[in-house]
């Protein structure tokens, strides 16, 4: 999209783009499917209705092409939890039904081969183990009874093997071994534990010499577990989100190829994880397939006639947010070729199509997640559809199928040609609770932002918007920082919640974040508080010049991670520029951030190098040196589980504010971790957010 500059110097405000008339059109879709608008008052989306939602994942195409089985998540609200289903659909939409439906968590959905059952996880047996399902439905069947939970699931394509992982003792020669260890650790009166390396804590664990390791069993249940990783001081799938698309059967079943990372002393600080190969056997240690790139290798996939291996590869060691690319490797020699060196976006996941001469495959795209085909010949790229966010593509028949969600409705599975035309939804499970609620129209604009380029942001009507109202706003600042306030339907961050509560939600891609091109990712390294903070206030500039109906006066800050870095940052460089911040998770000091925090290739990317080679590479944009000018009033909230922002971080935080005499206040979640997931723990969340902005905004009509 194209800058259009005004004579003010910015763009002049642009016509609704294709994707965001479809979101309104799905709304009036949904609820013109039952009672219309005109016969029932619509009213605001809230964070209750948030979690009303059903959350549809990891959709898988039966063989055939027939059938689409799939994740579902609904709320209890009598057990104040979620609930997890599997649900099965026909690819043309028809005999949508629960496959499953029991109070355990039922997960993970794999084919047989012969495409007349289904594997998965689930917890009704009290722990979690592979259990097996007619597509016809009926009592599910128990496959494994191993002695440790099972986390992750893929099917042999001969359908007599599975590869399951279980968190094992590297050094147990089986799983006996380890159920023992465990429980020897457990039944110690002394609490204390010694360490002789990193990690001793990662994401919201702490380290206790366990390791996720893939092992083969019978799919009939019969035999004992195979460790294919045996001895190996690594884990697949990686951690901390790391699931099934990180390993695959070869197209014999007698092998399996596999991403780890076995970095030794180095774990903490490389990012250079590698293809595996093991035989189903364990007949021989695993081989080291990617030997020359020190960068990261990952979701190994074979091609359908079993001739090529597709894999996604990194180029540069140490950076996690470097561009992903497609390499194709001629199975099963050594020789590769690079299929999109060319194409400056970063793929996040890839399908074959059935002949194997094209691949569907995913990546962010000027904030949304866009589907787009790549000719496995030529790697010429074509995009599908840019709007929204999609999720799980896949072929079924002649067709393309694929989940997608964009900021007024969550995920729902569709199906198209295989250019994207004749657009068909293949469900609806959120049809009537979408029905007469009523979103903030949503609207992408551009402005010039830092050295004059273009920077892209989306803005956010208030719900039930009125002319001639001028409403409050909310600045939403994304974290990463090489990520994206995209076109979804975020169930932390969702902008509507705010809309629905009366404010304008202005969300800025400031240099740094992704799906603009891999120099527009790079532009932040050495430069948190440089160009990102000149682009966001020149894109909240930009949009009150543009849009009358913000009241610039009343505009309250918020942003988490990386973005309540930059809450702390603001506070301190842009002293008079809001009435409020809020600040989720963010970095006070970035001397002992480097010091506390987990996995250090990334300060270390980041910033140039460890603290004590380029202290003042740290120390130039250090939030903890400029307290002295911080005057605005802050809600500061942490996770005591939080081991990639450190609960200190958000301590310092608040003495500071509290030192300084500033309105303050500290929201603390002992049982979260960077992320507030639990439901009770979100609604207080929301409710605080929003009682803290209306406190400072006092939005009209409240």
């Amino acid at each position: 999209m194209n800058e259009v500059s005004s004579r003010a110097g910015y763009p002049r405000r642009m016509p609704l783009s294709p994707a965001l008339r479809g979101g309104i059109l799905a709304v009036a879709w949904v609820l013109g499917s039952g009672e219309t608008a005109s016969s029932q008052t619509p009213r605001p989306f809230t964070p209750r209705d948030l979690w009303e939602m059903d959350r549809i994942s990891d959709a898988q195409v039966s063989p055939d092409g027939k059938w689409i089985v799939f994740g579902v998540s609904s709320m209890d609200w009598t057990a104040y939890r979620r609930r997890s289903d599997l649900w099965i659909v026909g690819s043309d939409g028809k005999d949508p039904r629960p496959l499953t439906s029991h109070p355990a968590a039922d997960y993970n959905p794999r084919w047989a081969p012969d495409g007349t059952s289904v594997f998965f996880l689930s917890t009704r047996s009290g722990s979690s183990q592979v259990w097996r399902i007619s597509v016809q439905g009926g009592e599910a069947q128990q496959v494994t009874r191993l002695p440790l939970e099972v986390g992750s699931l893929a099917v042999s394509p001969d359908g007599r093997l599975l590869v399951v992982s279980l968190r094992v003792f590297p050094d147990c020669p089986d799983l006996e071994c380890s159920v023992a260890k465990a429980g020897q650790s457990e039944g110690r009166r002394a609490s204390g534990v010694a360490y002789d390396r990193l990690f001793v804590r990662h994401w919201d664990t702490w380290k206790d010499g366990r390791r996720s390791h893939l092992f083969v069993v019978p799919s009939s249940g019969e035999g004992s577990a195979v460790d294919l990783m045996a001895g190996m001081d690594a884990d697949a799938p990686s951690l901390p989100f790391g699931g099934p698309e990180e390993f695959t059967f070869t197209p014999d079943s007698r092998a399996v190829v596999f991403t780890t990372k076995v970095a030794g002393p180095q774990e903490a600080w490389s990012t250079d994880f590698d293809l595996y190969l093991a035989p189903v056997d364990g007949s021989r240690p695993a081989q080291r397939l990617t030997t020359r790139n020190r960068a990261w290798d990952t979701q190994p996939l074979f091609s359908p006639d079993g001739k090529t291996l597709a894999y996604l590869a990194m180029e540069r060691p140490g950076y996690e947010a470097d561009r992903f690319r497609i390499v194709l490797r001629a199975w099963p020699t050594d020789q590769e070729r690079v299929l999109t060196q060319d194409w400056d976006r970063s793929v996040g996941s890839m399908a074959f199509s059935p002949d194997g001469r094209t691949l569907l495959v995913t990546a962010q795209n000027l904030g949304n997640t866009s589907l787009f085909s790549v000719d496995v010949g030529t790697g010429e790229v074509r995009e599908i559809r840019r709007e929204g966010t999609v999720r799980y593509p896949a072929y079924a028949g002649e067709r393309i199928v694929f989940g997608l969600d964009h900021f007024t409705s969550p995920v729902e599975l569709y199906s198209a040609r295989p250019d994207g035309s004749d657009l068909r939804p293949l469900t609806r499970l959120n049809e009537g609770r979408l029905r007469g609620l009523a979103f903030g129209r949503a609207e992408q604009m551009t402005f010039a932002g830092a050295g004059g380029e273009t920077v892209y942001a989306w803005v956010l009507q208030p719900a039930l918007f009125q002319e001639g109202r001028r409403y409050p706003v909310a600045f939403i600042i994304h974290g990463g920082p090489q990520g994206s306030s995209s076109n979804t339907f975020h169930y932390r961050w969702n902008p509507q919640v705010f809309a629905g509560a009366g404010y304008a939600v202005v969300m800025v891609d400031f240099h740094g974040s992704t799906g603009y091109g891999q120099a527009f990712t790079d532009a932040i390294r050495q430069d948190w508080g440089g160009k990102p903070l000149e682009d966001l206030k020149k894109g909240l500039a930009a949009a009150l010049a543009r849009y009358p109906w913000m009241d610039g006066s009343r505009a309250c800050a918020l942003g988490a991670s990386y973005g309540g870095y930059m809450i702390n940052w603001i506070a301190g460089q842009w002293p008079e520029g809001f009435r409020c911040l809020v600040n989720h998770d963010g970095v006070f000091d970035q001397r002992m951030m480097y010091f506390a925090t987990e996995e250090l290739w990334f300060p270390e990317w980041e910033h140039g190098g460890p603290y004590w080679e380029v202290p003042a590479e740290f120390e130039k944009h250090n939030p903890a040196l400029h307290v002295d000018r911080w005057q605005t009033p802050m809600l500061v909230i942490h996770g005591g589980l939080d081991f990639r922002v450190p609960l200190e971080q958000g301590l310092a935080t608040f003495t500071a504010l509290q030192r300084r005499g500033i309105p303050s206040r500290f929201l603390y979640f002992p049982d979260e971790n960077h992320w507030v997931l639990s439901p009770a723990n979100s609604l207080l969340w929301h409710e605080e957010v929003l009682a803290w902005l209306a406190r400072w905004t006092s939005p009209e009509g409240s």
